[in-house]
């Protein structure tokens, strides 16, 4: 059996975090490296590695508490707005392999840029390509 992850043992009771949001199934704490003033994660209690393994219950509940929690951390930090992310899989920079979504806030100015810029550079798809990478997706149904 694998170590526990971080997430695990902030879940458990072991490692202090500043936990702002707990049920059943989803805990919330603040990001111990935060990219602004209130980044908070919000993970499942249950280990999932990407989004594809959560149950579509914890999956809801997960994003009903970050839908919950953005207004409140906007007002508590006086942001102006958010970005909210989840690097699902290593490929996508996931440094913890447990499900966790970053509620991130953001301010006039502050340097940061869309989620467009994530991923460096664009792809140059012919419309042909895109029909095909639609088609794949629309018949995985």
């Amino acid at each position: 059996m694998s170590e526990p992850t971080i997430f695990e043992r902030i879940v458990a009771g072991d490692i202090p975090a500043r936990i702002v949001y707990e049920t059943d199934t989803v805990a919330a704490f603040l990001d111990a490296n935060p990219l602004a003033p209130g980044h908070t994660l919000v993970v499942p209690k249950t280990p999932y590695e990407r989004l594809d393994e959560m149950p579509a219950d914890v999956a809801a509940d997960v994003w009903a508490a970050v839908q919950e929690l953005t207004p409140r951390i906007e007002a508590a930090v006086d942001a102006d707005a958010t970005t909210i992310g989840v690097n699902n899989g290593e490929a996508a920079g996931q440094e913890v392999p447990h499900v966790h979504v970053h509620v991130v806030p953001r301010f006039a100015g502050d340097g940061g840029g869309p989620i467009h810029a994530v991923a460096g550079s664009r792809p140059d798809l012919s419309e042909g390509e895109l029909d095909d990478i639609a088609d794949a997706i629309g018949s995985s149904e």
